[in-house]
């Protein structure tokens, strides 16, 4: 569907260029956003492969198994019935910590490889389990502690001060996760009746 929409803009966007005499702005706009996109992935990459890396360090040397302890507390209540030392529930700190991180990219084969070990330990059926359902959210709207991936754009597009930001991410990432973990466990409870 979203491929339809953005087609339909683009038509729209060429033909108003046409009419209006402006064709040569739009051509030059559409090759330039090009390059800054090329651009804009390289630059997103370095950081990436750099918090990546972290994370495979962090894995390896066990601060993982550390950070797993420290949330084991709050997720055995919200994960009922997860093996606290299974591998699932190691995936789903793992990419708890990337997402505290602000590694929304570097998070999502981590939550990737949450879901498969979710899967495995729950048994393959066709509904979707509780504990999936809540990682979607927990993964989703996560709360960020360092948003890395947001200051980066902000230092490469000038800002003085990229980490500036950082109040209003704790403020807005903390109240949609609260929303998100509040809709899913109502509307958990609505189905079991």
């Amino acid at each position: 569907m979203i491929k339809w929409i953005f087609g339909v803009m683009i038509i729209i966007s060429a033909i108003l260029g046409a009419v209006n005499g402006n064709m040569s702005e739009v051509s030059s706009a559409s090759l330039n956003s090009c390059v800054e996109a090329v651009e804009l992935c390289i630059y997103l990459a370095g950081g990436m492969c750099m918090w990546g890396g972290v994370m495979r360090v962090a894995e390896k040397s066990g601060i993982t198994d550390a950070l797993a302890k420290l949330f084991k507390p709050f997720l055995k209540h919200l994960f009922k019935g997860l093996d606290t030392s299974g591998k699932a529930f190691h995936a789903i700190c793992m990419n708890i910590t990337a997402n505290l991180l602000g590694l929304g990219n570097a998070a999502t084969p981590l939550g990737l490889e949450a879901m498969k070990r979710l899967e495995e330990e729950e048994g393959e059926n066709e509904i979707t389990s509780r504990n999936m359902v809540l990682f979607v959210v927990l993964n989703t709207a996560s709360i960020t502690l360092i948003p890395t991936t947001a200051a980066s754009l902000r230092l490469k597009h000038g800002s003085v001060a990229p980490m500036e930001i950082l109040p209003c991410v704790l403020i807005t990432s903390a109240c949609a996760l609260l929303a998100g973990l509040v809709t899913a466990v109502v509307f958990d409870k609505g189905e079991r009746k």
